[in-house]
């Protein structure tokens, strides 16, 4: 008799029934007991040939486990989640990139929930994957003293943190923007403006701070009239880019925040006729893929993503002590943008001995 989940006469788009555990048993001529001890692996042993069996049976009835119930049975699930406030960013889309695939190579899934900036929704992403037993979580949190309710899932959160206890994996926005504004400044630039991300959002107090600590240091204003907030967005780097590059007098170098917001302020200097970078120098933050196929290609702080995610995966699994705020130095690649002429990577006096800087013809 044909089973009705994998019967090949079945009229083409008909609706069909998802197959069960019973299905699996009397395909294979078992008890749904073994067929359970087969999927768990226990915990009783399942002789050879009926393994064969059962996983035939399985393969031939399209069976998927329900991981749900299952991860509820053994109290893990053999995944981790990650919130991130938007994954259409380009940093956050290749966060999630690499952290699948470091997960995958530990032998562990990836879940994703996306905040869409909102606050509320990110706490109930949060919860949501805390019910499914994920193994840990890594967030990128709009609340510095996130409140979610994570009951006793290992948790990191990345960027800004202010709660004690929290575990936190920091890169220093700071310092990223003081070689942004001191680079900017060595190419003589005198009005050099701030394109900022929206207030409250993970690293924007840092980024702001440190390029008005930077430029106050180098005998240049500072004043609110060079900084524009806006959403870590090409579009409202685009918007933001238009207001700040009409005010007068206009600023001849930029410090964006963001690579995405950066791509909207070069579209805005195109619109106004401006020559990037003979009357405008332009850094951003990030270095994502963004910056090398920008026009002009975006010197930018790069945030080294493999350290990030290694040292947040580390810690959520148990791997490495779960510090309150591990921090990471980010590095300065510099490219067209601001004026010269080749790429090259600065790397900061505290990061990791043994790291050199790298230099290569811009593609």
């Amino acid at each position: 008799m044909r089973d009705a989940a994998v019967d090949p006469a079945e009229p083409s788009g008909a609706a069909r029934r998802v197959a069960t555990r019973s299905d699996v048993a009397r395909r294979a001529g078992v008890s749904t007991a073994v067929v359970s001890y087969v999927v768990n692996n226990g915990p009783r042993p399942v002789a050879a040939a009926t393994r064969e069996r059962v996983l035939a049976a399985m393969r031939d009835l399209d069976y998927r486990p329900n991981a749900v119930a299952r991860a509820l049975r053994m109290q893990r699930a053999h995944a981790v989640g990650l919130v991130v406030p938007d994954i259409s960013n380009t940093y956050f889309g290749t966060l999630a990139r690499v952290l699948s695939d470091r997960a995958f190579s530990a032998g562990y899934a990836m879940l994703l929930g996306d905040s869409h900036s909102d606050l509320e929704r990110e706490r109930a992403q949060i919860e949501s994957l805390v019910t499914h037993r994920v193994d840990g979580l890594i967030v990128v949190s709009l609340e510095p003293g996130s409140t979610a309710d994570v009951g006793t899932t290992p948790v990191v959160y990345l960027d800004q943190r202010t709660s004690k206890g929290q575990a936190s994996v920091v890169v220093d926005n700071a310092d990223g923007a003081r070689q942004a504004v001191h680079h900017l400044a060595e190419h003589a630039r005198r009005r050099i403006g701030h394109l900022a991300g929206p207030e409250g959002a993970p690293g924007t107090a840092a980024r702001r701070s440190g390029w008005q600590e930077a430029a106050l240091a180098a005998g240049l204003p500072a004043d609110d009239d060079l900084v524009v907030h806006a959403p870590f967005s090409r579009d409202g780097g685009l918007v933001a880019g238009r207001e700040l590059l009409q005010r007068s007098p206009r600023p001849d170098a930029v410090f964006v925040a963001s690579d995405v917001q950066a791509t909207g302020l070069l579209l805005a200097a195109r619109e106004l006729g401006i020559a990037v970078p003979d009357e405008l120098a332009v850094i951003s933050f990030d270095g994502t893929e963004e910056t090398v196929f920008s026009d002009p290609p975006l010197t930018s702080v790069r945030q080294p993503v493999d350290r990030i995610v290694e040292t947040a995966l580390a810690m959520v699994l148990g791997e490495s002590p779960p510090d309150e705020a591990r921090s990471i130095p980010v590095q300065l690649v510099v490219r067209r943008s601001c004026g010269c002429d080749q790429t090259t990577q600065r790397i900061p006096d505290d990061a990791t001995a043994g790291q050199a800087a790298s230099s290569a013809a811009d593609g």
